[in-house]
Order: structure tokens, then sequence, then C-alpha cells
């Protein structure tokens, strides 16, 4: 996402950020920073570190390249300057630090507080500083020694941080009073300043007026309420990421910065195997289908506008049977992840634009009293539908609308629709919001309540979950664009829990954790370790299959890491759910006398082994499993991709080019719907990804 620039507000010249667990893991030093600067370096910016980290400390992080060069280095927890151009100390600004701090009086003071306190090592002391370890201090206890330094008439200046970090100063020194002093030396305006942090002793910062934020996804608790009433951006990503895709919101890095990353598998062997045979190939004929796709993609959506909206399949196309006439409607979900897929096009095609806004419009107008999205409206007489088969909630629905409506306004930049209908989006987020009947941040799914509406999954679906968090992120930066940093800063923070407990609850390890009260024999009896996120968690027991679209959308809406993506991405290859076409929705699938299957698979035998949920191919996820290589940095693999996903779309059932809702999961024969809509537009979605299409 980019930030909507105000053409009034003066542009940032200056970065004030932390180093510790915001530029770099404080453990390992990872950090995707230091590339990322080098390469998209803007001019005219000043980089400026703030950091509790001593002088040398910093240089030995700089000459390692750990970290690039910077302008200055704020040090000691704002207790020196350093300009690092010129290779010297600031002496102005200590000579500031002098009145009235007498190191012995405060270490005389320290040692008469009644809690375990403790030096920190000698690094992280100097005459200006004395740090020390004060683990699980409460409010009242550090505004006990302020009170104590003040009864003793001396201006100290006490900065607790992470329940344990105990910095007593100067009392003109912290972060926030270095930093104004330097940029009033430089003659910078606060409004030009950017600053970032993790922790409580970052907090000075964000305390120079009009000052613009960056607070990492990792943040600690006490930063986060420090900063949630201030125009702060609370970033979707930890550490250095965050920082990167705080950069791009603040405009001072390009969108595609935020795809560098320090991890790169081109060497691994099944993808050196693959990418030999891809260069073997003819790339121009490939492109060549893929291009042609697109074109008849575009006449395939356009076949689906309705006055109403989006309809799932085309009316003109498709003859219904029975319950089949619910397809003549205008779907929650479907017409969401086709209006996500037709974004690329509406500045360029007047009818497609108005279809989509139409299709969020005719869905706010049909929302419940209590804040349901209804799962489809009747395109022939307006009448929505709050159910599925046989009359269960249609929980991802409303995830789905909330997502598309945030995409739709970020690339339409139209505030004013936003504004019109933020009211109907807060009532259906508490309505999806109340079923975490557990509090735990995770949603409970009735069985069969989501796309996947004949096949048996219940409670904790990833799929759902990976929904959960991402329309968590997408409310937060609409309330952003609204100008209510509170609220918005509230549901990224969330967003982060969610994230956690995904992670936690779906990604099973044998691996011991400090303070794990279960052993690793459980562990190892009950999930062991896998290398995807697992499809499904109740209280009772668990699914270890793998649910493809839940495990790439993870990927696409940064829930997992792109290490994590790439062991999902190997697996996921490796046991062919993009063969013959891209892809399965599931592996493995569920088979009679396996205790997932359920009697009414055999209805109308659409459940069967392989066939629409239980392992079919859906045009549509490939769409999404093509963006999902790409974004793990292997185009000419996407590419090969997309052209079998072309060969698929074009596999018609009555004529070529039909863009059919499924396939048969080992044969790729085509089934169900001609001109699906989300077949066709995330083809195009993924056309565009690749840059194939301008």
């Amino acid at each position: 996402m980019s930030k909507i620039k105000d053409k009034n507000k003066p542009e940032i010249n200056f970065l004030s950020f932390d180093i510790d667990n915001t530029l770099i893991d404080f453990h390992t030093h990872k950090s995707n920073f230091r590339k990322t600067w080098k390469k998209y370096k803007p001019k005219d910016i000043v980089l400026t570190y703030n950091t509790g980290r001593l002088i040398d400390d910093v240089l030995n992080l700089i000459d390692k390249g750990i970290l690039p060069e910077p302008d200055y280095i704020i040090s000691g927890v704002g207790t020196h300057i350093y300009n690092y151009k010129d290779k010297c100390v600031v002496k102005e600004f200590n000579n500031v630090l002098d009145d009235g701090w007498d190191l012995k009086a405060v270490e005389d003071l320290i040692q008469n507080i009644d809690h375990p306190i403790s030096d920190q090592p000698t690094k992280f002391q100097h005459a200006y500083k004395r740090s020390y370890f004060f683990h699980n201090a409460s409010p009242e206890l550090i505004t006990s020694v302020e009170k104590g330094f003040e009864n003793a008439n001396m201006s100290i200046n006490v900065v607790y941080s992470g329940d344990k970090f105990l910095d007593i100063l100067p009392k003109f020194a912290n972060k926030g009073n270095a930093l104004q002093w330097l940029t009033k030396k430089l003659d910078i305006k606060p409004d030009s300043v950017l600053v970032a942090g993790d922790s409580g002793n970052d907090s000075a910062m964000f305390d120079m007026p009009n000052v613009k934020g960056i607070v990492v996804a990792n943040a600690h608790e006490e930063l986060y309420q420090y900063t949630k009433h201030r125009q702060v951006y609370h970033t979707e990503k930890e550490k250095s990421d965050g920082i990167i895709e705080g950069l791009v919101y603040y405009g001072i890095l390009p969108n595609v910065a935020k795809d560098v990353t320090n991890i790169d598998h081109k060497d691994d062997f099944f993808i050196k195997q693959e990418s030999e045979s891809l260069a073997a190939e003819d790339a121009d004929e490939k492109v060549a289908l893929i291009r042609e796709g697109y074109e008849k993609a575009v006449l395939a959506l356009k076949k689906n506008i309705t006055p109403l909206g989006f309809s799932a399949c085309s009316i003109k196309d498709n003859v219904a049977h029975g319950t089949d006439e619910n397809y003549y409607s205008v779907w929650a979900r479907d017409g969401a992840i086709t209006v996500i897929g037709a974004l690329p096009l509406i500045h360029k095609d007047k009818d497609l634009h108005k279809c989509a806004r139409q299709t969020l419009l005719t869905l706010f107008e049909h929302i419940s009293r209590n804040g349901q999205i209804p799962s489809n409206v009747r395109i022939k007489d307006n009448i929505p539908d709050y159910s599925g088969v046989g009359g269960i909630c249609s929980i991802d629905s409303g995830i789905w609308v909330v997502i598309a409506f945030y995409e739709y306004v970020n690339e339409t930049k139209d505030i004013e629709f936003l504004r019109s209908h933020i009211a109907d989006i807060k009532e259906t987020m508490r309505w999806l919001g109340a079923h975490d009947s557990n509090n735990d941040a995770l949603l409970e799914i009735p069985e069969a309540g989501d796309w996947t509406d004949l096949f048996g999954r219940s409670y904790n679906i990833l799929y759902d979950e990976i929904l959960w968090y991402r329309a968590n992120v997408c409310f937060g930066r609409m309330m952003e664009m609204l100008g209510d940093h509170e609220e918005a800063g509230e549901h990224i923070r969330w967003s982060q829990v969610i994230k956690k407990e995904i992670l936690q609850n779906f990604w099973p390890s044998t691996q011991q954790q400090l303070f794990q009260s279960v052993s690793f024999a459980e562990k190892q009896f009950t999930l062991g370790d896998t290398s995807y996120l697992i499809a499904q968690t109740t209280p009772f027991d668990f699914s270890w299959r793998c649910d493809t679209l839940g495990n790439i959308l993870a990927f696409l809406h940064g829930t997992i890491d792109a290490e994590k993506a790439h062991q999902t991405f190997k697996f996921m290859w490796g046991v062919g759910v993009n063969d013959p076409f891209p892809v399965a929705n599931v592996y493995p699938v569920v088979s009679p006398g396996d205790p997932d299957w359920r009697p009414y698979y055999t209805v109308n035998l659409l459940n069967l082994p392989n066939h629409y949920h239980n392992g079919g191919i859906w045009p549509f996820v490939g769409g999404f499993w093509v963006k999902f290589v790409n974004k793990l940095g292997f185009r000419d693999i996407a590419i090969a991709e997309l052209h079998k996903l072309a060969l698929i779309n074009k596999e018609g059932i009555n004529v070529e080019w039909e863009f059919t809702e499924w396939a048969h999961g080992t044969t790729g024969k085509p089934m169900g719907k001609a001109y699906q809509a989300w077949s066709a537009a995330q083809y195009i979605s993924a056309c565009h990804d690749l840059k194939i299409i301008k």
C-alpha cells in the first residue's frame, strides 16, 4: 500500500530510527534495510540512527556491513551525537548535558532502591549514562525512582523499557531531546522528520510536535499505548521489513522496495532443475498464449456485468437447474474476489469500474441489522440470501467484502465512497468479531461455513483466519485514511495478535520452546513438524492436510515470511498441487474410510476424491498461486505456471476460453459453470502482477 499524499504537507527529509529490533534483529543482526536502502536511497534524505547502543558499537555494525552509512548517530539513549561524515562527536550537545549531572550521586541513590537491580555490561555505560537490569518493575515503582531523584534535588531523566531495562540519564538526555537539538541545529522542521522504534525508550522521539512515525509490528505494548493516539503508521511487518513498509507508505521508497529480501533460493537444486528445463522451452510462444488468454479473460469478465454487479458466472451462457439458480446472483465472496482481480482495469474500462463499484453497493444495501453481509443477492429480484447450502452461514463472505472494499478505495482514492460506507464496514467487523466467542483472536467457523461449502471442516480454519487477519489490517488502513489513528492502530495491533495465534496454532513444530509444558514426545506424537500451515484445528483434533489457498494467501497477505513460504512452496510443488494445472485446492484428498470423510460428499457426486472442493483444480486459486510464486522471486516459474493456467482456462466444455469454474484434479478436464467471473478476474490480476500486460 502507498500513502495518499497531501500536496500541502512538507516532504520528509530527516529520518531518526532506532536500531535493535527496529532496523535489525537484536540477536541475529538479520535485516533487509541495508540492502534496500542501498538500492533505493532517495536524494536529500538525512539518515540518523537513534539508539541505546554506544557509538563504537554502532560503528562496528556499519563496518561489518549490517547497517548502511548514516549521516548522524544519536547514541546512548540520547547522550551523544556523532557526525558520521566528519567522524567526530558533536561536543556542543555534551555541554548541554553537563548541567546538573552528577554520576556518583546517581550511583549512590540507585543502591537504595528496594528492588532487585544489577548493572548492565560495561559496554552499555559511559559518562552520561548508567544502565541497569530492573526486571518487572511496576509503573508505581518507576515513579518512586523518579521521586527519589527529585527529593535529592537531582533533575534526572529515568527511562524504563522492555520490562527490564532501566537507564538513568541527564535531565536533557533522551532520544527525543537529542533529536530536537540536532534538527534545530540543522534547521530542519519537525513536520519533515520521520521517527521509528519498537520500545519505551523510543517514545520520546514521538513527542516532537507534528513528527511522523513508524511503529513496527513487534513493538512492545508500552510504545503502542504511547503512540496509538498519534499520527503514526503501525506496520504489518516486523523489524526491518516493517521499516521498509513504513518508508513505502510515506512515499520515501518505491513500492517495489517491499519485494527486496535477503532470502535467495535460486540455487536450490529443484529450482535450478526447473529453471534449466524452462530455458529449453519457447518462452515467446508461452507469452503469446498468455496474452491471448488475457484478451479472452477481459471478454469473459464482461459477460458477467449485470445491473447489480458481477454475477458469479455468465447468465447468458449457462443453463440453471434447481439450486444452480444461485449462480445467477451477485455473490459476496465471488464478487469481492472478482473486484480485487479486476482492479488493474478500473482506470481503463468504465463499464468494469462501474460494475465493480456496483457489486460493493449491492452488498452494502443488504447488510442485516446486526452487520451481516449477505451471502448473495439474487439478480432477477434483488433479494438477499444470508446462508448457503443447508442454511449454513457463510462467514468468509463478509471478510472478503471488507478486504475488497479497502482494495477498491486504496486503488481509486475515493475517500467519499469510504466515508459513505465506513459505518456499514464497522458493523460487519463487529459481526465478524463476534465469531471469536472465546476471545482467542481466532474465529470459530461452522462446518461448511466458508467457500468450501460442501466440505467438512470447522472451528479454526486456516483460510478463514488468514482472511480475518487481512480484514483487520484493511479496516485499520481505512480508519487511517479517515484520520482516526487511534482506531486504526487498535486494529493493526490486533491483526498482529491474530498473526501470532495463526503461526502458533497452524505451524506446528516439535522444537522445544522455553517454558513449554508439552513434552517433545507428546508434541511429536500429535502433530510433528510441518512445512506448511495445517488446514484446521479444533479443541478436539486437527487436520494435517494442506489447504492450498490458505497457504497461498498467508504469504500474499504477509502472515508468513518468505522463508516459511519457500518451505511451503517446495512441499506443494513436490506433491504436485499444480499438476496437471494450477491448482488443486487441498492435498491430500479425502477418500472414503478416512476419518474426515462425510457421507454428504457423494451428494451430486460433487466431493468425490479429486472433485470440486475435495482436490479439484480451481483456476481462480491458480491466479493467486502465480502471484505467490512470483512474490517468492521465481518469475520464470511463475510465467510457466501462468501459461499452464492459460491452458486450463482455454480448455472449455463447449468452446475454447470458457474460464470454467473448476477442473478434475487428475484428468484436468473442465467442470462446473462457464465464464466464471473470478476465474477470469484472477487470471487478469496474475498477468498484471507479472507485468506481462502493462
